[in-house]
């Protein structure tokens, strides 16, 4: 709710320095996308006001917030909660598992998201330390808050 007023645009340097960082920091993973590399994928968080649409192609990535998903034409969908689909990123939660609890929901073209999972996969490193670090002045507030999200979550998973 909070973020429902917030104009877009200031959200869209910051994903263009975030998805270009990842890029240059893991250039295989769009590539290892083939054919893939050329569709737009939405990526719906459930619990947030807005979208992200991807096209990861490995010369020009671009990752573009939207408020829904009406005006935007894209091939595959990826919806779930915000700190899920992280944890999918970073490699912590299982997709199938995901999907088949439905904490995950997927749309349209299934082998192009198999294919972005599988090059996330594939990734050498922690993804979301990657997207951290290329925040410039925010990188600190972030990662501290990152640091916070994984005590609460690992305290969580000791008390299950």
């Amino acid at each position: 709710m909070l973020l429902r007023p917030l104009p877009l645009f200031p959200l869209r340097p910051l994903l263009d320095r975030i998805v270009l960082a990842v890029a240059e920091k893991h250039p295989r993973l769009f590539r290892r996308l083939g054919e893939h590399s050329q569709k737009i994928y939405a990526i719906a968080p459930t619990d947030l006001p807005l979208v992200f649409v991807l096209q990861p192609d490995p010369e020009y990535p671009i990752l573009e917030p939207e408020r829904n998903l009406e005006d935007v034409s894209y091939d595959a969908l990826v919806s779930g909660p915000f700190m899920k689909l992280m944890d999918l990123v970073e490699g912590r939660l299982d997709g199938d598992a995901m999907f088949f609890s439905r904490d995950l929901t997927i749309e349209g073209d299934t082998e192009a998201v198999l294919a972005l999972r599988n090059a996330l996969d594939d990734i050498d490193g922690n993804i979301v330390d990657d997207i951290v670090e290329s925040l410039g002045i925010l990188s600190l507030p972030a990662r501290q808050a990152v640091v916070c999200y994984r005590k609460l979550r690992a305290r969580a998973s000791n008390d299950a």
